[in-house]
């Protein structure tokens, strides 16, 4: 299938202490090597390990990178990819099933919805409406410390997050996500899937449908 990726690119203009905040993708790897990672983004992994790991997402055909960038140091990014081989979500290789990976902004950054408009930038132009984005919540992925939120104030947070380019949440009977009742699925279905499609992934999502 065709992987629709439309460059785009926002300046942030209500930003005055960070004039020179940019809001763009999908970017490709050679803009990616280019820049340097904000030394706050270690959600993950060291932020040049970070760095490595988006350029090797911006390498694969369905991948894609947005990112946030004041001048030449990314400050923020949203990763889109086929889920990981060892996920439930990796079976039957759904052509058509895209995750939305990881979110994170460095800190001194996060009082500018950057992560939403990250998250809706991506979405521009119809890019994704022949798939099927969905992204896995697990709090224990959450920066509960810095935030000073609990559990259920961040789990709205990133449920209102979603929910801003019509992210939803599903049901299943995932062990993991099942095993928190903070865990969520959010899913965006494209309106151009077909219902084979879509029927795959409830499949999917429920594996213990008959089991008592």
């Amino acid at each position: 299938m065709e992987h629709i990726k439309i460059y785009h690119a926002h300046r942030l203009l209500a930003a005055p202490h960070h004039p020179e905040i940019i809001i763009e993708g999908p970017v490709a790897p050679g803009h990616l090597r280019e820049l340097t990672m904000h030394p706050k983004l270690d959600a993950f992994r060291r932020p040049q390990e970070q760095l490595e790991a988006l350029i090797e997402i911006a390498e694969l055909p369905e991948g894609r990178i947005i990112l946030a960038r004041d001048g030449s140091t990314i400050v923020g990014y949203v990763t889109f990819h086929y889920p990981d081989e060892i996920e439930r979500w990796s079976q039957g290789n759904m052509p058509d099933l895209i995750e939305l990976g990881a979110i994170e902004v460095a800190d001194d950054y996060r009082s500018l919805g950057l992560g939403k408009k990250l998250i809706k930038l991506a979405f521009e132009e119809d890019q994704m409406e022949n798939v099927i984005t969905f992204t896995t919540e697990y709090y224990w992925h959450w920066d509960l410390e810095n935030s000073k939120l609990t559990v259920w104030e961040y789990r709205k947070m990133m449920e209102k997050l979603m929910k801003s380019v019509d992210m939803v949440w599903f049901a299943t009977d995932d062990p993991e996500i099942c095993s928190h009742p903070a865990n969520c699925l959010m899913v965006r279905i494209g309106k151009n899937v077909p219902l084979s499609s879509i029927e795959q992934f409830d499949r999917i999502r429920f594996q213990q449908r008959f089991m008592y």
